[in-house]
């Protein structure tokens, strides 16, 4: 695999092309990136955080607080079960009536199902539906989030300059520590100003009216860029065109689970720095939940610095390298830090700014791993599968994973359960360099 972000040269068509809002750049692009992974990340840590401290008591009051958040990441992990079939279902919407209006339907939908969990009722008033509605809210949230795939990252590193696709590669990735910022913030507002009483209430359902609100931001931000006539232009330009899923799989079937696998150690982290902690410190210690998430929002603040190093670092010394470097990085972190949970304050701090410089830095280029194998008129719908695919076996259920491995053997089952990921991104870097050594 070469260690750009794809296998073309960079053609900007910013040079001399000009439009009513001015021309179009890899800037430009990068603008539209950052305001949707942001609002997309935004809306995952605000249902995240609930899954912690509010379902297990709103929607699983019955059973004890450890099945009830184990049941409560169960529905968590329905999002990346459906966001696959998301994919599939807008690429057809996308195909038949184009872009924005798939956009204006999947943005749609997911601020309907994250505003529609404002209003969740709970087991008390509902019984078991309380958690049919959750998990229908949350499939739809997946189905959404699969069709909010714009194709502006994949059309970033196609216009980057050449010597700087590291560095434009990493930042469609700043989206997840910056939604984690303002989600953990947002949250340690209310759990630390409000009583327990009022936060069970009614507190905790602000913030998904501000993800709400985000989302409609969003929505006209990326519309402005996507739907303009220079985009549609450079995208046709660039091919990057919905081709259907049924041949995308056909022809770019090998390369889609090589990439799907490829940022493997990266996604599994992502989980144990951000979600699984959060649910161990709530169970099984005495530290109250805002204190931990000011913490995790002065880590993410690390994690945004070890992206932009990813930028500096893979266009120095190659993208490969520094994923196959993380991902070693990776397996030795997971042979003792779990464990730091268990060791106070300097020992949650430390497991959380190590546990997102390591993030960062794999994290920060592990979107499109191995885009440059897929053939032009392919890569936007075999992007869009990759990274489904990849947060699924990667993130989607390690949550629930980690916290029944944790309670029931201890923290080190969780650092097992890291250290596969590792490997199996270091194997997946291995297959695809032996392909393409012999592919012609």
């Amino acid at each position: 695999m070469s260690t750009d972000t794809t296998a073309l040269p960079s053609s900007p068509l910013g040079a001399g092309h000009t439009a009513s809002h001015g021309a179009v750049n890899p800037g430009e692009i990068a603008i539209g990136v950052i305001i949707g992974r942001t609002s997309e990340f935004f809306d995952f840590f605000v249902y995240a955080i609930a899954s912690v401290l509010v379902f297990p008591r709103l929607v699983f009051p019955h059973l004890d607080a450890l099945t009830g958040t184990l049941w409560s990441f169960a529905i968590f992990a329905l999002a990346f079960v459906a966001r696959p079939f998301g994919s599939m279902i807008f690429m057809a919407v996308d195909r038949a009536h184009g872009r924005g209006v798939k956009l204006t339907i999947a943005l749609f939908l997911l601020g309907t199902s994250t505003v529609a969990i404002a209003f969740l009722p709970g087991y008390d008033q509902v019984g078991v539906w309380s958690a049919i509605l959750l998990a229908a809210f949350r499939i739809g949230q997946g189905l959404a989030l699969g069709g909010a795939w714009d194709g502006l990252a994949s059309l970033l590193a196609l216009n980057a300059p050449q010597q700087r696709r590291g560095w434009y590669a990493m930042i469609p990735q700043l989206g997840a520590p910056l939604g984690l910022m303002v989600a953990s913030a947002l949250f340690a507002f209310f759990v630390a100003n409000l009583s327990s009483e009022d936060f069970f209430d009614w507190g905790w359902r602000y913030p998904f009216f501000v993800a709400f609100a985000i989302n409609v931001v969003a929505l006209f931000a990326r519309l402005r860029i996507v739907v303009t006539p220079e985009f549609e232009r450079l995208f046709v330009s660039r091919e990057l065109q919905p081709a259907t899923v049924r041949e995308t799989l056909r022809t770019e079937g090998r390369n889609i689970v090589i990439g799907a696998f490829a940022p493997l150690a990266s996604f599994a982290l992502f989980h144990m720095v951000t979600v699984f902690p959060l649910s161990w410190v709530f169970l099984f210690t005495r530290q109250g939940p805002a204190r931990f998430l000011v913490i995790e929002a002065i880590a993410a603040v690390a994690g945004v610095l070890a992206i932009i190093a990813s930028g500096m670092l893979a266009d120095r010394y190659g993208r490969r390298t520094l994923l196959a470097v993380s991902a070693v990085a990776i397996a030795v972190f997971s042979g003792f830090a779990p464990q730091l949970l268990d060791g106070g304050d300097v020992g949650e701090g430390l497991f959380m700014v190590l546990g997102f410089v390591l993030l960062g830095l794999s994290f920060g280029q592990s979107s499109g791993a191995v885009a440059s194998s897929f053939a032009l008129q392919n890569r936007y719908t075999a992007s869009a599968l990759t990274s489904d695919l990849a947060w699924l076996f990667g993130a989607g259920f390690a949550p629930l994973v980690a916290l029944l491995l944790s309670s029931r053997f201890g923290l080190l089952s969780a650092g097992a359960y890291l250290l596969s990921g590792a490997i199996c991104t270091v194997v997946a870097l291995m297959v695809n360099r032996q392909i393409e050594s012999v592919d012609p």
